[in-house]
C-alpha cells in the first residue's frame, strides 16, 4: 500500500502541473515465489498469480489509487524478453549455458552505479549455479527444471524455460515506455539487486532507460521491514477490522515524506486517523455553513512543499494552517473567507487523494454502503433525544447521546441541527 499510495500522489501532482502521465504498473505473474506457492497449494501457478492480481486491484481501489494506464503481465511479454536477451547476447553482455541465459556482470563496467556497490565487494545475488562464469551473474532465462510445474515453461531459442525476474521489468518498460523514460519507482529494498540488474541489462542493450529514480523508504513493524517473507504483514482487511477507514489508512501512509521510514504501531495509525477526522470535520462543518464549493487555488506553501521532492509532510502543515484560518473565519461568521479556505483545503486534499467530498470516497467502502441504514437508526435515536429535550428531560436526552457515543457515534449540535460522525 505504501508504494501504491506514494506513487499515486506523485502521479496526481504531475497531472496537476499539466503533464501527460503514462503510468505503467507491472505484474510479475511468474517467478520463483509464485511457483513455490503454486506447488504448495497444488494449483496452477497462474491461479495463484491471478488471485493476487485481483487482491491487489481491490486494495488499490479501496485506498483511492488511480487506475494504471496499463498493467502488463510478465507472461504476456515473452517475445519482448526474447528480443532483449538476443540483443544482449549479440553485444557480448549475456551468454547461454545448459539451457539458461545469464547476464555477464563483468562485461558491464558501470555495474553498481545505481546502488553505489562495486562487483568486487558483492556477494552472489542468486544461487551459485555451476554453469555461470561468475557467481555475480544473474539469470535472464531459466531452463526447465523437473522439480517445477510443467506448465510454467515456454519454448525459446535456448530451450524450454521461463524468464528471470529482472528481464521481465526491462522488457515491459521497453514495450510501453520506450528505450528511455522519465521516472522509475520502487522500494529501497529492491534497489539492489533488482533495480541494479534492470539498469545494467537495459543500458547494456543500448537503452537510455530511466532518467530519474524515486525510491520510497520501508514500512517497519517491530523494527523489521514489513514483508511476507518475514511473516509480519498487516493487510487492508486487518486495518479495517481495527475500525479504520481506507481514507484514513491512505492519510497515514501519505503523511510522512516518501523517503522517511514509517514505524507502524496501532497507536500511531489511530492517532493519524483522529488527525484526519479533524480535517474531515472542518470540511463537513464548513460545507454545512457556507455550502459545497469546488476545489480552488492551492496555497503557495503547499505548492513549494510538493515541488520540494514531494514533501507531503510539509504540505500537510500548510493544509492544517489553512484549516486553522478557516475555523477562525467560521467562528467569526466570515463566510467568504471560510469559503476560500474550504476551496483551498479541498484542492490540497484532492492532490493527496483524501478529499472526503470526492465521489470515490462517497461511494467506496462497506461503511458507505451501510451509511443509509445507520443514518436511519441514528435519526430515530436523535428524534428521541430531541423529544426528551423538548419536555426538559435532559437526563434522558444525555442518556441517548451517551449510548450513541458508546456505539462510536459522536453527536454535535450545530445551528442546522444535530450532526453525527463516527468517533475514534
Amino acid at each position: 500500500m505504501r508504494s501504491a499510495i506514494n506513487y499515486d500522489v506523485l502521479r496526481r501532482w504531475l497531472l496537476h502541473l499539466g503533464y501527460e502521465v503514462r503510468f505503467v504498473r507491472n505484474i510479475t505473474d511468474i517467478d520463483d515465489k509464485v511457483l513455490a506457492k503454486a506447488q504448495e497449494a497444488g494449483v496452477p501457478f497462474w491461479q495463484i498469480a491471478y488471485a493476487n492480481e485481483l487482491l491487489v486491484g481491490r486494495m488499490y481501489d479501496a485506498v483511492g489509487v488511480l487506475p494504471a494506464t496499463v498493467e502488463p503481465r510478465a507472461t504476456g511479454h515473452i517475445p519482448e524478453m526474447f528480443a532483449l536477451i538476443e540483443q544482449l547476447i549479440e553485444r557480448g553482455h549475456a551468454y547461454a549455458a545448459e539451457g539458461n541465459v545469464y547476464f555477464d556482470v563483468r562485461s558491464w563496467a558501470p555495474y553498481g552505479e545505481l546502488s553505489g556497490q562495486r562487483p568486487d565487494a558483492m556477494m552472489p545475488t542468486e544461487g551459485g549455479a555451476s554453469d555461470k562464469r561468475s557467481p555475480l551473474d544473474f539469470a535472464l532465462w531459466k531452463g526447465e527444471k523437473p522439480t517445477e510445474p510443467a506448465d510454467a515453461y515456454w519454448p525459446s531459442p535456448w530451450g524450454r524455460g521461463r524468464p528471470g525476474w529482472h528481464i521481465e521489468c526491462s522488457a515491459m518498460t521497453w514495450r510501453y515506455l520506450g528505450e528511455e523514460f522519465d521516472i522509475h519507482g520502487g522500494g529501497l529494498d529492491i534497489q539492489f539487486p533488482h533495480h541494479e540488474n534492470e539498469v545494467a541489462q537495459s543500458k547494456a542493450a543500448g537503452f537510455g532507460f530511466a532518467r530519474h529514480w524515486v525510491h520510497h523508504a520501508l514500512l517497519n513493524l517491530g523494527g523489521e521491514k514489513m514483508s511476507k517473507s518475514v511473516g509480519n504483514v498487516i493487510d487492508l482487511d486487518a486495518l479495517i477490522a481495527k475500525g479504520l477507514r481506507p481514507i484514513e489508512i491512505r492519510y497515514y501512509i501519505a503523511s510522512p515524506h516518501y523517503r522517511s521510514v514509517i514505524d507502524y504501531t496501532d497507536e500511531a495509525i489511530q492517532e493519524s486517523a483522529v488527525a484526519f477526522r479533524r480535517i474531515e470535520g472542518f470540511v463537513t462543518r464548513a460545507t454545512e455553513l457556507v455550502g459545497e464549493v469546488e476545489p480552488g487555488e492551492l496555497g503557495a506553501e503547499f505548492v513549494a512543499a510538493m515541488n520540494d521532492d514531494l514533501n507531503t509532510s510539509r504540505a500537510l502543515a500548510a493544509l492544517h494552517e489553512t484549516i486553522r484560518q478557516g475555523n477562525s473565519a467560521l467562528a467569526d461568521g466570515h463566510h467568504a473567507a471560510a469559503r476560500r479556505a474550504l476551496a483551498s483545503v479541498r484542492a490540497m486534499l484532492g492532490i493527496l487523494g483524501i478529499d472526503p467530498l470526492d465521489s470515490q470516497w462517497r461511494v467506496a467502502g462497506s461503511d458507505q454502503q451501510l451509511k443509509p441504514a445507520v443514518d436511519s437508526l441514528v435519526a430515530l435515536a436523535l428524534e428521541q433525544r430531541n423529544a426528551a429535550r423538548a419536555r426538559k428531560d435532559f437526563q434522558a436526552a444525555d442518556a441517548v447521546r451517551d449510548q450513541l457515543k458508546r456505539a462510536g457515534i459522536i453527536v454535535e449540535d450545530t445551528p442546522n441541527g444535530p450532526r453525527w460522525t463516527l468517533g475514534s
